[in-house]
């Protein structure tokens, strides 16, 4: 299988990532947690841009590898409440007063 850059930049879903890689995954992970692992994939090498800009293609395929294994990693021993990757996780509504701020002040 050749692995470039153009080859990379077809992948659609979770499964295809991993096959590129060839990294091994427990399809349940992956399944449960495709979107979060997706994210987070994309936020560490959005962290690395910078970093990668003078990199040739084979180093940034070995970047982006190394991502997507910590990404998976992460959701081995983590979930996505946890992680909170999503935008809503991150929002609190403005007429809400959580638990957590009661009896605080």
């Amino acid at each position: 299988m050749s692995r470039t850059l153009a080859d990379f930049s077809q992948l659609v879903d979770a499964e295809q990532y991993f096959e590129f890689f060839q990294l091994p995954y427990d399809p349940q992970v992956v399944n449960v947690n495709r979107l979060h692992i997706l994210q987070k994939f994309s936020k560490l090498i959005q962290e690395h841009t910078s970093e990668l800009a003078g990199a040739n293609e084979t180093e940034k395929l070995e970047q982006y590898r190394l991502a997507l294994q910590q990404a998976y990693d992460l959701f081995l021993t983590s979930n996505s409440l946890e992680q909170k990757l999503f935008k809503v996780f991150n929002e609190k509504p403005p007429n809400v007063v959580l638990l957590s701020e009661l009896g605080q002040g």
